[in-house]
């Protein structure tokens, strides 16, 4: 007697549907996928109580013949694998699992007019159960509609979310469809009221449809390739970010993905111009050879597996390094009402030496005297102005913090203490960087006990944690023991979580920038205390000598939490305030 029997049909599509239809947004994201990789140049989709009693997805594609539509509901049967090389896919669908999961567990309806062909064509489907293939009457392309999600298996829906919230998912997952193919026009309705509309556009409107658009007037170009993969997108200004992580996105080949490296790279990318509770908004687009990258890790192909990580890991960091630093001086900010939306991008000034008097590290109530960079100079009359410089000339200081100065076109208004908080801060970098990191030696060694995974991780990146002064080694299996650290850290650091934060950002990312935050965020706090406080009153001469510097530093549009240090008033800007224009 066996006690090993073969699954019905109809169990199997099931079970792949509790896989691959996790809710109604799962659902969506398959069709319109088989929409768009049918050359859609128009996607529609409606919606009932958030797709659970009703969802149609109707496209312009190419459509399906008759034979087509009878072998759409077979499980397993695709038209996006030209080959039999799961390592070579060039499609968004491809394991043939959507329709039929779909159809065991809803009341399906598939209408399909191919192109070139006279005929039009409707199958149905109701739990599982496939009718007879009749003719039907619909323009070329395909309308799916799908009534009662989850009606075959109730206990599925007992742990669907609210309308709200299902919502919310649905309209996350297109939109993210929807900024890796802007040139594809896209609608959704829900409960007869329009949800969005996007017309075919630009990858930077279509970006902008999504996340604002004040992102299209914040955000730096990201352009970059290094081995055949290419690195293309937007991501924000340090000065136009969130509170949160959400409006970060990534594309594998016009796949959007969700990737836990992103985040961390972005962190390392961003660490020297956003606070740590501040997050840049992005989209970025990695393409590359389809056999370099695996797309068929996870049944709802929101994962990827790259055949060598650390390339793209590091693209990414200095794609983002790269476009910072060449928006280094540029800022950007709203005033209140979105009346006029402005950012000034400084161009290089002449090269004056104005540099900050040397230093090493010495105790926070001297640090301020140190990093003096006004020279004390007899006040230089107010009409004495040369525009030419990128930054103009000073004309005023109000409320003992702000410094307006005239430009060839326009007015730059500069908070004094963000700016020179970001010039501090660059030579303290500066110095630290020049006389390497001081190290201090552990009268006693701290031991740290890790798994022994974590420990070989740790120890394939020695040398470099050598570098950022932390000296360890292996301590018998399992630990490693601690000898040295840098000296700046020395007496406010918990070794035992750096190394254990170490390890697992090793794990995660590939990389251990932890301890140069670590390091850059108390230079950070010291430049802060140590910069020209709100509420000096500065003459002319040294708030010109403020904007000068401001001009040679590199970052110096936003300051070290990632405020912006200035704001620009172009004078077509201000006549439209005064409503001249």
């Amino acid at each position: 007697m066996t006690i090993i029997r073969q699954l019905p049909d109809n169990l199997v599509n099931q079970i792949a549907a509790g896989e691959v239809i996790e809710n109604p947004a799962a659902a969506i994201k398959e069709l319109v996928e088989n929409s768009i990789d049918a050359g859609a140049g128009c996607i529609s989709v409606t919606l009932r109580q958030a797709g659970k009693s009703l969802m149609v997805i109707e496209d312009d594609g190419i459509g399906m013949s008759s034979d087509d539509l009878k072998l759409c509901l077979s499980r397993h049967a695709t038209s996006k694998m030209l080959d039999d090389d799961l390592l070579n896919i060039g499609s968004l669908g491809f394991r043939g699992e959507a329709l039929p999961s779909i159809a065991s567990v809803s009341r399906l309806e598939i209408q399909s007019r191919a192109q070139g062909e006279g005929d039009a064509w409707i199958i149905t489907a109701k739990a599982g159960a496939i009718a007879d293939i009749s003719p039907s009457s619909i323009r070329q392309g395909t309308r799916i509609t799908v009534k009662d999600l989850f009606y075959a298996t109730p206990a599925r829906l007992k742990f669907l979310k609210s309308d709200q919230a299902e919502m919310m998912i649905i309209k996350e997952t297109l939109n993210r469809l929807a900024m890796a193919y802007p040139d594809i026009e896209m609608r959704c309705e829900h409960d007869d009221k329009k949800t969005f509309h996007y017309r075919s556009e630009t990858l930077l409107e279509r970006i902008s449809s999504v996340m604002g658009r004040d992102f299209q007037s914040n955000a730096m170009p990201i352009e970059s390739e290094v081995e055949g993969v290419r690195l293309s997108g937007f991501a924000s200004l340090p000065t136009y970010s969130r509170g949160n992580a959400r409006a970060q996105y990534l594309f594998v080949n016009g796949r959007p993905v969700k990737d836990k490296l992103l985040m961390g790279v972005l962190r390392g990318a961003y660490m020297d111009v956003l606070p740590r509770d501040r997050y840049p908004l992005v989209a970025l687009f990695v393409d590359l050879e389809q056999t370099e990258v695996d797309v068929n890790v996870h049944p709802a192909k929101s994962e990827v597996r790259f055949k060598k990580p650390m390339i793209i890991r590091n693209l990414i960091f200095h794609g983002i390094q790269n476009a910072l630093r060449e928006h280094a001086k540029t800022s950007a900010g709203l005033l209140p009402n979105q009346t006029v939306h402005f950012q000034t991008k400084i161009a290089q000034a002449p090269k004056v030496n104005y540099a900050l008097p040397e230093m090493d590290f010495k105790p926070q109530a001297r640090i301020a005297e140190e990093t003096q960079i006004f020279p004390i100079v007899d006040e230089v009359e107010s009409n004495d102005i040369t525009p030419d410089y990128p930054l103009g000339s000073a004309l005023a200081q109000f409320h003992e913090n702000y410094i307006v100065s005239q430009t060839k076109d326009g007015i730059v208004i500069v908070d004094q203490h963000a700016a020179h908080e970001r010039l501090v801060y660059e030579r303290m970098k500066d110095n630290y960087a020049q006389s390497g990191v001081k190290k201090q030696i552990l009268l006693v060694p701290e031991i740290v006990n890790l798994s022994q995974d974590h420990v070989l991780m740790i120890l394939e990146h020695q040398s470099l944690l050598n570098d950022v002064g932390v000296v360890l080694e292996a301590f018998g299996e399992g630990a490693i023991i601690v000898r040295e650290v840098p000296a700046i850290l020395a007496d406010r650091l918990n070794i035992q979580d750096m190394i254990k934060n170490l390890a697992d950002e090793v794990e995660d990312i590939g990389t251990v920038d932890r301890v140069t935050e670590k390091i850059n965020y108390l230079l950070a706090t010291m430049a802060c205390h140590g910069s020209v406080r709100s509420g000096r009153r500065l003459n002319q001469s040294e708030m010109n000598e403020l904007l000068r510097q401001m001009e040679e530093t590199p970052l110096s549009g936003q300051c070290n939490h990632g405020r912006p240090t200035m704001i620009s008033l172009s004078l077509d800007d201000v006549e439209k305030l005064f409503k001249r224009r």
